[in-house]
């Protein structure tokens, strides 16, 4: 792999300590279920010589101003797993909880709610990271909560720039005919002429407790967008991403061996 790639991988994003104090308690939350169809044991399969769970707890310990960081998972071998590269794990979430069309939210509310009422534990923010994405680092975690404190917002959520723009994408018609997905005004002829989109990464999610509680959701009018590179935004879901992540992870390794 070409060093420039990886160079964009690795980099951190920069951000001062200095210019921002912690205030208010964060709780990272990772959700791992045990069950996975597309990939068997998916949260704790082992890529480039460790779990993949392992490098969103150890990016979220490595965060300054992470307060705890809890996995919630409703299998004995995750929480093992987790246990043993430093997250906590106080509850074994309930199995009608982790089925395959639970809405993600549905365990994160389960997870605040069990702390409050077993610990009286309330933190100020709780931040959602996906176990699925190997790339995001501890510097990641702390801009998105420096850009919430700085924006005053209700919640954070990365995003990364789309790479297929949805004004070249096409749909087929039952009968087989080529159409547009989307119809615009203006035939936009080269990349650069295109407006910004962005996607949801699936990386970060940032939120104050109170709002999540009482709106059950990251979005408001007051939600707050972290731009992420492509390099660091790799979303495992299929055998095919869980290949191009051993890839570069094992070239990563050997890069910062060199």
């Amino acid at each position: 792999m070409h060093h420039a790639i990886l160079d964009r991988v690795m980099i951190t994003t920069h951000y001062n300590r200095n210019d921002f104090q912690p205030k208010g308690r964060v709780l990272g939350i990772v959700p791992a279920r045990g069950g996975s169809k597309a990939i068997h044991r998916k949260n704790i399969v082992v890529v480039a010589g460790k779990p993949l769970i392992a490098y969103t707890i150890q990016a979220a310990l490595s965060a300054d101003h992470i307060d705890r960081v809890i996995v919630s998972t409703d299998s004995q071998e995750i929480a093992k797993v987790a246990r043993a590269y430093g997250a906590e794990v106080p509850f074994l979430r309930p199995p009608e909880l982790a089925r395959d069309d639970t809405p993600g939210i549905v365990p994160i509310l389960h997870a605040i709610n069990w702390l409050d009422e077993h610990e009286g534990y309330r933190p100020d923010h709780v931040m959602v990271l996906q176990p699925t994405s190997p790339f995001r680092t501890a510097a990641d975690i702390e801009a998105v909560i420096q850009l919430a404190r700085e924006r005053q917002a209700d919640a954070v959520v990365s995003v990364c720039p789309v790479h297929r723009h949805p004004y070249w994408m096409k749909k087929i018609t039952e009968d087989g005919r080529l159409t547009d997905f989307l119809t615009t005004d203006y035939a936009y002829a080269c990349r650069q002429e295109l407006p910004s989109v962005y996607a949801l990464n699936g990386a970060i999610y940032l939120v104050r407790r109170d709002v999540l509680l009482k709106r059950q959701t990251f979005y408001t009018e007051r939600t707050y967008a972290y731009v992420m590179p492509p390099e660091r935004s790799l979303d495992i879901d299929t055998p095919w991403d869980l290949y191009l992540a051993e890839l570069i992870l094992k070239e990563m390794m050997r890069h910062e061996r060199d």
